[in-house]
């Protein structure tokens, strides 16, 4: 932890940006904005939620976290910026991160059938996570 602080010292951030990132760096879940601000708020007390706003686009922008986005939920963010999966419970929300090497065929299949030029593909199951399930 103590080096992960550093680590972020290191970027040359503000001292709010540095607050956000910490905050989605040390959580184990893929926070909102609303969620960031309100653990933000109890390392920074003076931090407004405009400034956490503007603090997860521009970590975002410069490559220091992921924003993953979901139809019409809020945004959620994630300090996994390298591509990877995802799993969603439709009932509790809970996201989970997944790595799972999807073979050439998937993804000539789907350039294919979509008329797309693929950039990236990204695989979301949706479905009762093993709380839910129960």
């Amino acid at each position: 932890m103590k080096d992960a602080l550093k680590d972020i010292e290191g970027l040359g951030l503000t001292a709010q940006r540095q607050t956000v990132l910490r905050v989605i760096r040390e959580s184990d879940e893929h926070l909102t904005a609303n969620e960031v601000f309100e653990d933000a708020r109890r390392l920074l007390p003076s931090i407004s939620f405009a400034t956490v706003y503007n603090s997860l686009h521009y970590l975002k922008d410069a490559g220091y976290i992921a924003e993953i986005s979901f139809g019409n939920g809020a945004s959620r963010f994630d300090a996994l910026t390298s591509r990877h999966d995802h799993a969603i419970c439709t009932k509790c929300g809970k996201l989970v991160d997944m790595e799972i090497d999807l073979p050439p065929e998937v993804v000539n299949f789907a350039a294919e059938f979509s008329k797309f030029k693929i950039d990236s593909i990204e695989l979301t199951l949706r479905g009762l996570c093993p709380k839910c399930s129960k």
